[in-house]
């Protein structure tokens, strides 16, 4: 007779029949007169409990080794004094799917960094990270549907580049046939030719790639990107008022979802933002900043990680918002196709946005004025040359736009409070790690 398998978080439904659970060897307990094996689902883990007989099952119990597959069919069996559920399966039948080698290349007291050399034990051996993976989704998920009611476009754009990008962020050169070509490190440009092409609201999730030879907690050679542009902006608190939305949609979809299992797992309380988000001025984070002993030599244009987490504690403490808006930075540290008012031309209508400390976001409203473009590219004594294709999206009738891009990994690292985003991430790539 073949037991359909059941997942150990339903076994309670099941009580005093035979059926099949399909997981892997979580810990044996091997005793003179008992044999005790704890069997893992991805939903759960439940006792196999077997008196010694020296029969066939003894034996096979006793092969097991940690992690092996196992499909154990048995009788689930009411039983108070167990803790995992007050259930456990008296089995009938063991099958050995996949023995695992003994014994393991990682424990509970590895390292990170080793941990990440044998990711798929890592996520499988911790609920946590699995649970990650299901918010993941479910952020995406919240993003798109807002993205959708929006009437967005999701779009897919090229991740290969004939010429390398505007930015500072390096690129990665790669050999393509009989010439170079790049790794695109935003989908910016691309994004920015759909509105140009009559698309009115663009959205991506996919990679991006940052040939930056970073070594801190919260950067990555290769990231998930979530992008935005809207055309027929009236400015860029437009773009703002868009993420902010999309942001408090989706994390109130993570709580409904997820919020119990984020306590029990992270030890960490989801709150879902009310909108609108606080916004300050970069000249005035500068001032809170400096008043508080920040840049004593008055140096720094961009805000460091420091400044970045003491401008969102003053910010809570203020408002109780978790997040912040910072606006206008200087044109010395943006892009040139950043707009620029006409009444503060130092400033750029770009903004971060920071959640507890941390730059989730940049963004901002583009300048889609031609000749303006080819200035502001002059100014920063940039080559137009590579940028032809990029420009030629603004000779016929580009409407005004704006846009932003999030990391989604950064995302994920503060709402589940993880030290580094090589935790939120299925396999990291940085530049001492290209496997497995």
């Amino acid at each position: 007779m073949i037991h359909s398998r059941v997942h150990v978080s339903d076994l309670r439904e099941h009580v005093g029949r035979t059926v099949s659970v399909c997981g892997w060897v979580n810990t044996l307990r091997l005793q003179r007169k008992m044999q005790f094996v704890i069997v893992r689902d991805n939903t759960g883990m439940v006792q196999v409990t077997h008196k010694r007989d020296y029969g066939p099952l003894e034996a096979q119990l006793e092969s097991l080794t940690p992690e092996s597959a196992v499909k154990i069919t048995g009788r689930v069996v009411d039983a108070a004094q167990v803790k995992l559920g007050g259930l456990e399966i008296v089995p009938e039948a063991v099958e050995v799917l996949n023995l695992a080698a003994s014994p393991l290349p990682i424990d509970e007291h590895t390292g990170l960094e080793q941990r990440l050399d044998w990711r798929f034990l890592d996520v499988r051996r911790r609920p946590a990270t699995q649970l990650m993976f299901a918010v993941q989704t479910t952020l995406e998920q919240g993003m798109r549907e807002y993205a959708y009611a929006q009437r967005a476009t999701e779009m897919h754009t090229p991740k290969l580049m004939g010429t390398a990008s505007e930015s500072g962020a390096e690129v990665f050169e790669l050999g393509y046939f009989d010439r170079s070509a790049y790794l695109a490190q935003s989908p910016q440009f691309y994004k920015q030719m759909a509105i140009s092409a009559g698309i009115e609201k663009v959205f991506e999730i996919g990679p991006v790639f940052r040939a930056e030879p970073s070594f801190t907690s919260r950067h990555a050679t290769e990231f998930t990107g979530v992008d935005v542009e809207l055309a027929w902006i009236g400015g860029v608190e437009d773009v703002m008022a868009f993420e902010e939305q999309m942001l408090a949609h989706a994390i109130a979809k993570v709580t409904d979802a997820h919020g119990e299992a984020i306590r029990e797992h992270f030890g960490v309380e989801v709150t879902v933002p009310t909108t609108s988000f606080p916004r300050i001025t970069m000249a005035e984070a500068h001032e809170i900043l400096c008043k508080g002993g920040w840049d004593p030599e008055g140096v720094k244009e961009d805000l460091d990680p420091e400044g970045e987490r003491s401008i969102s504690a003053h910010i809570k403490e203020a408002t109780g918002h978790e997040f912040v808006f910072i606006t206008h930075y200087p044109v010395g540290i943006r892009p040139f196709y950043h707009m620029r008012p006409a009444d503060d031309p130092s400033v750029t209508l770009s903004f971060d946005l920071l959640w507890k400390g941390l730059e989730v976001t940049t963004g901002a409203q583009r300048e889609h004025r031609y000749d303006v473009l080819l200035k502001q590219a002059a100014e920063k004594d940039m080559s137009t040359e590579p940028l032809q294709d990029y420009l030629n999206a603004f000779r016929y009738g580009c409407p005004p736009h704006g846009g932003l891009g999030m990391g989604l990994g950064r995302v994920l690292m503060v709402m589940l409070g993880l030290d580094s985003i090589r935790e939120a991430t299925f396999l990291f790539r940085g530049p001492n790690r290209l496997t497995p």
